[in-house]
C-alpha cells in the first residue's frame, strides 16, 4: 500500500515572467468579447433595462478580477523541469494536474508560438509521448529557455533506450 504521507516533489521550474500576461490577454480578449456584446445589445435592445445594467455591474467587479487573479494564481502553480529520467509538469488553476512522463516514452518535441506568444517572446514545448493521457505542455517560456528544451530534451531522448510505445 502506499505511504499516504509521501508527496510528489513540485518541478524546479517556473514560466517565463511574462506567463501571466501572455494568460491575462487571452482572458482580456474574451471579457471584450461580452463587454461589446453587452454594448451592442444595449444599443439594439436599449428597453432591457435592470438585467443589462445588472450583467454590466457584474462584468464590471468580475472581468479585473478574473483578468489579473487567474493568471497571477497560474503562476504561482505552473512549474516544469526535465531531468535525464523524466519530463515533470504541474499546471492549472481551479483543476491542477502533475503529469510526469519518461524519457523513454518520448516520440516528438514541439514548439508552438501563437501571435501574442510571439509578441512577448514567447513559446510553448510539447513532448508527445506514448500515453493515452496526451502530449506533456510546458507552456509560456521564454523563446530561449523553449529552444534550449527542446534541444536538451531531443538530446536526453536520443541516447535514452525505450521503445516509445
Amino acid at each position: 500500500m502506499d505511504d499516504p504521507t509521501s508527496k510528489l516533489a513540485d518541478p524546479a521550474w517556473r514560466p517565463s515572467r511574462k506567463a501571466p500576461l501572455l494568460w491575462a490577454s487571452g482572458i482580456l480578449i474574451l471579457w471584450l468579447v461580452l463587454i461589446v456584446a453587452q454594448l451592442a445589445l444595449a444599443v439594439l435592445r436599449p428597453g432591457i433595462g435592470w438585467p443589462l445594467v445588472a450583467a454590466g455591474a457584474a462584468t464590471l467587479v468580475l472581468a479585473p478580477l478574473h483578468t489579473i487573479g487567474v493568471p497571477l494564481w497560474r503562476y504561482r502553480v505552473h512549474r516544469w523541469e526535465i531531468t535525464d529520467e523524466a519530463v515533470h509538469t504541474r499546471q492549472g488553476w481551479l483543476v491542477q494536474e502533475h503529469r510526469i512522463a519518461p524519457i523513454s516514452r518520448v516520440q516528438t518535441v514541439d514548439t508552438t508560438r501563437g501571435p501574442i506568444d510571439r509578441l512577448l517572446g514567447l513559446a510553448t514545448v510539447t513532448v508527445t509521448t506514448a500515453s493515452s493521457a496526451g502530449a506533456v505542455t510546458i507552456p509560456a517560456l521564454d523563446l530561449d529557455v523553449a529552444e534550449r528544451t527542446v534541444r536538451d530534451l531531443t538530446d536526453i531522448a536520443a541516447q535514452t533506450r525505450g521503445d516509445a510505445t
